[in-house]
């Protein structure tokens, strides 16, 4: 079991599971099972551990800079990819903050911070002040963004009467506040959380939507037609759709590539333009791989949206398709 985060959910998403049509599907995101037990897969699955140069920050991609700011959230998703840092005993997320900063100094092409973990608004408005004492004065830091399911889980943290300031103080010293708001399903957004998004969107923060694609929650043309719409209509742009990753304890949310990408392509018919502005990415070890089609002779194309070799950014690469393979390694190299 040390390799499975513990059910924790909060009373507030429970009453939403239990006043939602789609309370099936909301219930397998948070609720453990036997799957569980019978899932193969690994606990590092984009090989994080591997571009962490300091405590409790990774730099994969030139110009992002991404910080563990904590290993807890308000509920923990069964799919989570980084099992490894909720379940008890870990300690990746325990952020050297001037080591992190020295780092960042040394290199001026990191134009970014993702603040993540973990969810970032688990910790005090204080505590986050605290992270932007050492980032702020970062001249060539452009933006800050958080990481965040707690509009969805426990939506009542926006009410902080100080949390404006927060973001106040980052637009003062010259930057932008981005909010990356995971949402798989609109049945999660509940009046209070679609509230202090409209609130907060219109004091200035920006938001962009990422979801990740879960075999049983939202792999069908009506949820997804529905989620990205309804975000939108929010003001939250549409940003990636995450494949499935294979995370030991989480296989069997995986949608096989094939699938996926024609059900993406289904999607894509009923949405209007900035709708449709996500892209549906695998972040693998090698890069984040955009996924865009499968061929007539049954060859899935896919290109590098971002690559740690700059010159690989943007290259478009083919494998043969095989059937129920949902990861780039169970693809043939020919």
């Amino acid at each position: 079991m040390k390799h499975f985060p513990p059910y924790t959910v909060t009373p507030f998403y429970e009453r939403q599971i239990l006043s939602n049509e789609h309370r099936k599907k909301l219930r397998r995101i948070v609720e453990p099972s036997d799957q569980e037990f019978a899932s193969r897969g690994t606990l590092d699955t984009s090989g994080e551990e591997d571009n962490t140069v300091a405590p409790g920050f990774q730099h994969k991609y030139a110009p992002t800079g991404l910080i563990l700011v904590t290993g807890k959230c308000f509920s923990y998703c069964r799919f989570c990819f980084r099992k490894r840092i909720v379940r008890s005993g870990s300690n990746e997320a325990c952020p050297d903050y001037a080591a992190i900063v020295r780092y960042i100094r040394q290199h001026p092409e990191i134009n970014n911070v993702l603040l993540s973990g973990g969810d970032p608004f688990t910790l005090t408005t204080d505590e986050l002040h605290g992270i932007l004492d050492h980032l702020l004065p970062i001249p060539h830091l452009d933006y800050i963004r958080f990481g965040t399911k707690a509009l969805v889980h426990s939506p009542q943290r926006f009410a902080d009467p100080d949390l404006p300031d927060l973001f106040e103080r980052i637009r003062k010293a010259g930057k932008a506040a981005v909010i990356i708001l995971h949402v798989d399903h609109c049945g999660e957004l509940s009046p209070e959380s679609q509230s202090h998004i409209r609130l907060l969107a219109s004091s200035g923060v920006e938001f962009l939507h990422q979801a990740v694609l879960l075999k049983g929650v939202n792999d069908d043309v009506k949820s997804l037609v529905d989620l990205f719409k309804k975000m939108h209509s929010l003001g939250v742009r549409p940003y990636y759709l995450f494949q499935a990753r294979p995370v030991r304890g989480a296989t069997h949310f995986q949608v096989p590539l094939a699938r996926g990408v024609r059900l993406v392509a289904k999607v894509m018919r009923h949405l209007s333009g900035p709708e449709k502005t996500f892209r549906y990415i695998m972040s693998h070890v090698t890069g984040k791989i955009e996924i865009l089609n499968l061929s007539k002779d049954n060859r899935l194309f896919m290109r590098y949206h971002q690559n740690k070799t700059e010159s690989r950014i943007g290259e478009v690469f083919s494998r043969p398709s095989r059937q129920g393979a949902c990861w780039l390694d169970e693809l043939p190299i020919q």
